[in-house]
């Protein structure tokens, strides 16, 4: 009698030994990303799928960031007292699959799955992204300041929509067509409101002081070789 007892006691000892030593193990479980839905994950650990799960994000509160899980990234598990069912997600962990995208000290680099790369290297000060054929990138805010030496533009066409104000001198290398007409004041200082150098060619009528080039009378002028005064 005593050693049915005993028995029955070891047995009950053993199966709680196993059910600690199950809820231990599963405190601390490394898987990959089975499925994703929405902000939830399912952790594959070995041959099983555990259950519907939330994952750490970068920031969840008034600031928050949102980046989904991509399948077979690998993750940890955390499940406290073992319980997978109220378990969450540790991403961000290098694989195989998924290596580092670089092993520079100085660089934080961003990688997409389309081929885009955003990134800046605190060693050599230089912010750079790439993005891939047909992307499009908009910025949209009251006011936007450059502070620059100097700003290039490898662009086939830029346009500008709005007015366009320069503080400082214009320079144009290649030739301008101006629909809309031309206005131009001299500065503060006095001068020439505009200066050209070379050849003017118009296929209408110039005014200047309100003599017309085209129209404007030669009076007292008798026909023949003599030259005529100038315009009046």
């Amino acid at each position: 009698m005593h050693f049915k007892l005993a028995h029955r006691i070891m047995l009950c000892m053993d199966e709680k030994v196993l059910e600690h030593s199950r809820l231990i193990e599963n405190m601390i479980r490394f898987g990959t990303v089975a499925e994703v839905k929405e902000d939830l994950v399912r952790i594959q650990v070995g041959k099983a799928t555990g259950n519907w799960i939330r994952w750490i994000a970068i920031r969840a509160g008034t600031t928050r960031a949102w980046q989904a899980p991509s399948l077979g990234e690998q993750a940890i598990v955390l499940s406290p007292g073992g319980d997978t069912i109220t378990g969450i997600a540790i991403l961000g962990i290098y694989s195989d699959e998924f290596p580092a995208p670089s092993f520079s000290p100085s660089l934080h680099t961003v990688h997409y799955p389309d081929g885009a790369v955003i990134e800046y290297d605190d060693a050599t000060h230089a912010l750079n992204a790439v993005l891939p054929g047909g992307s499009t990138a908009t910025l949209t805010a009251t006011t936007v300041t450059v502070n620059a030496d100097e700003v290039t533009s490898n662009a086939p066409k830029t346009k500008c929509t709005g007015d366009l104000d320069v503080a400082g001198t214009l320079t144009v290398a290649g030739s301008s067509q101006l629909n809309g007409g031309v206005n131009a004041k001299a500065g503060a200082g006095g001068g020439k409101a505009v200066k050209i150098e070379g050849e003017v060619e118009a296929t209408g009528d110039v005014t200047a002081g309100g003599i017309s080039l085209m129209r404007h009378p030669h009076g007292g002028v008798q026909r023949g070789g003599s030259e005529t005064d100038g315009p009046k």
